[in-house]
C-alpha cells in the first residue's frame, strides 16, 4: 500500500502523536478511518457499476494485461528497433499503364498527363488551383 512498511507507519504515528497531541489524535484517527471507508466504498461502487455495465465480460477481462506498470518504454523501443522482419522498400517509379488504363486514368484526372515518379523528382502533393 503506497510503499509503506510497518516501520514507516509506526514513525508517522509517533510524529502524529507529538504534533497533534494525545487529546486531538483520536478525533483525527476517526476522521482518517471514515475517509478510508468512504474511499473503499467509492472504489467498490465503481467496480460494481462497471461489472453491471459490462455484464459477463467483466469476469473474463484480463486485468493484468491492462496494468500500465507492465509497459516499459525502453523495452518497447528496443523491441521495435530490433525487429527481425525486413521492411520491403517501395518502388520509386511507376510503371507504364496499359492504353485502356491510361485513358481511364486520364479521364479521372481531367485529361492531365501522368508523369512517372523517380527518385530524383520528389513527390509533391496534388494541387488544384480551381478548388482553392
Amino acid at each position: 500500500m503506497f510503499g509503506l512498511t510497518f516501520e514507516k507507519v509506526l514513525i508517522i504515528g509517533i510524529i502524529a502523536v507529538f504534533l497533534l497531541g494525545p487529546e486531538k489524535l483520536p478525533h483525527y484517527a476517526a476522521q482518517l478511518g471514515r475517509l478510508v471507508r468512504q474511499l473503499r466504498d467509492m472504489a467498490n461502487g465503481a467496480k460494481d457499476r462497471l461489472r453491471d455495465e459490462m455484464g459477463p465480460e467483466f469476469d473474463e477481462l484480463d486485468w493484468k494485461k491492462l496494468d500500465p506498470r507492465q509497459y516499459d518504454p525502453r523495452r518497447i523501443i528496443r523491441e521495435a528497433l530490433t525487429e527481425e522482419e525486413p521492411v520491403k522498400p517501395q518502388s520509386a517509379t511507376i510503371g507504364r499503364a496499359s492504353p485502356a488504363a491510361a485513358s481511364l486514368l486520364g479521364a479521372a484526372t481531367g485529361g492531365a498527363a501522368l508523369t512517372p515518379i523517380t527518385a530524383a523528382a520528389p513527390l509533391a502533393a496534388p494541387f488544384d488551383a480551381e478548388a482553392t
